[in-house]
């Protein structure tokens, strides 16, 4: 890898990231739903930079060309072996959102490999309304319905209140039309992903992540209700909860900035 601040490529087993940061610790992060599995643009690793200075960051994504059948536990496995071959040490994880469900097998079959756990924007399964929204993007996305598929991916995360009412429906034509000129020639790895987070639910292995774990949201997530978010936080023996009122997916800003580096801070010698 380059010593350049910023680089994107793809680890030996395949899995695509984009690096940023300076840091002297690793940091990776579980990367949420995307239409097309590859290092993404500037923008959508924008969020993270906050942890630059402290971390160098690898924002990683699953595999191109995933088999049907392929599991969130069989991607976990992926992030573990990239992992292990990159680092050969437990590192800080941050999961966000699909990221997040698949991190939760991971901390909890490579403990490992875990320093410290942010389960971002994410609970131990879906919201039902969200399941029928990812599948309904799966089945659009099968049918090359790009611009469709990625309205009803953006729609529920712009807001709907106060001027956003009324400029909210451009912005989500203008950012499905712009998302829909690169889409994939193959949904596949979309539609695997989708397929199955639809069946995850953790609720019952929660107990079995040991790694102190943050899990952090807003409490207006259209992808999750606040009860899940409680439900995963008590369910792990070393968590803690942060919710964000009024807020919704993914959970950011100053105060997220803050509450996430504390957290992870805890414990690592100032001189490192």
């Amino acid at each position: 890898m380059t010593k350049s601040n910023t680089t994107a490529g793809y680890f030996q087993g395949g899995l695509p990231y984009n690096r940023l940061g300076h840091g002297p610790r690793p940091l990776v992060i579980f990367q949420g739903l995307f239409f097309e599995n590859k290092p993404q643009s500037g923008l959508t690793i924008q969020m993270y930079k906050f942890l630059e200075n402290d971390y160098t960051v690898y924002v990683v994504l699953r595999k191109p060309g995933l088999p049907r059948g392929y599991t969130l536990q069989n991607m976990a496995d992926d992030y573990a072996v990239m992992i292990r071959d990159e680092f050969g040490e437990p590192v800080d994880v941050i999961g966000v959102s699909t990221g997040g469900s698949i991190v939760q097998h991971f901390a909890a079959d490579h403990p490992d490999l875990v320093r410290r756990l942010v389960i971002h924007s994410s609970a131990y399964t879906l919201s039902d309304e969200a399941k029928r929204l990812q599948l309904q993007i799966g089945h659009l996305a099968q049918q090359r319905q790009w611009m469709k598929a990625y309205t009803v991916l953006f729609s529920p995360v712009f807001p709907h209140t106060g001027i956003m009412k009324y400029l909210s429906k451009p912005f989500i034509w203008l950012a499905a039309l712009l998302m829909s000129l690169s889409a994939p020639r193959d949904p596949t790895d979309l539609v695997v992903t989708v397929e199955a987070e639809d069946h995850h639910n953790f609720k019952d292995r929660l107990v079995q992540i040991i790694a102190p774990t943050l899990v952090i949201a807003g409490n207006q997530d259209p992808f999750y209700t606040e009860a899940l978010f409680r439900e995963t936080a008590a369910g792990i023996p070393n968590a803690r909860l942060i919710l964000y009122q009024g807020m919704g997916h993914p959970a950011s800003g100053k105060q997220f900035n803050q509450d996430v580096l504390t957290f992870l801070k805890e414990g690592v010698p100032e001189n490192t």
